[in-house]
């Protein structure tokens, strides 16, 4: 009888969530390039945000990698919200694209051991949030998701063909 030999394979955590937010990505960036030049300031309801500030947003959100890996809060009393202002779909998508890189160095220069530690979400002595950073990475990889979908409502809104995200959607039916 020949010896049986077995691997193991070994992924850290981070690993897992790099490969997720690379997925992720994919889906996103379809998305964001299909926006309109001229409906940057489009907005579907008085509350809503305009399609700039959303879609920055959702460019924005892979730094938070970064920012929860190396950090141990936000305070936005200390560092106010101040979104890049893009005027079009380039530029949106070369900030998504700087964006993303950000987000994949600090995933490849991380390590797992610091992933229970806790992270907050503040505006001065307002907490918003505490959480582990394992937490708010899985939180960040949830508002890429949230928010691309609220933009894809945007979208159909104004008649945009929306891309498939897990499998096809009404105006592409052939997924790739």
């Amino acid at each position: 009888m020949s010896e049986m030999q077995t691997t193991v394979a070994t992924t850290t955590v981070l690993d897992l969530l790099a490969k997720e937010m690379e997925q992720e990505a994919v889906t996103t960036r379809k998305m964001l390039e299909r926006i309109p030049d001229d409906k940057y300031d489009w907005r579907p309801h008085p509350k809503s945000m305009d399609i700039r500030t959303l879609a920055t947003h959702i460019a924005d959100l892979p730094s938070w990698v970064g920012m929860t890996l190396t950090t141990h809060e936000l305070d936005f009393a200390q560092n106010p919200y101040q979104p890049r202002h893009v005027n079009n779909t380039a530029e949106l998508l070369a900030y998504f694209e700087e964006m993303l890189e950000d987000g994949r160095r600090h995933f490849a220069e991380g390590s797992d051991e610091h992933l229970n530690e806790e992270w907050t979400l503040r505006e001065g002595e307002t907490i918003y949030l505490t959480s582990t950073k394992y937490d708010v990475l899985r939180m960040t990889m949830s508002q890429i998701i949230h928010h691309r979908a609220q933009l894809g409502v945007f979208l159909r809104l104004l008649n945009v063909p929306i891309p498939g995200s897990y499998g096809p959607s009404a105006d592409e039916v052939d997924f790739k």
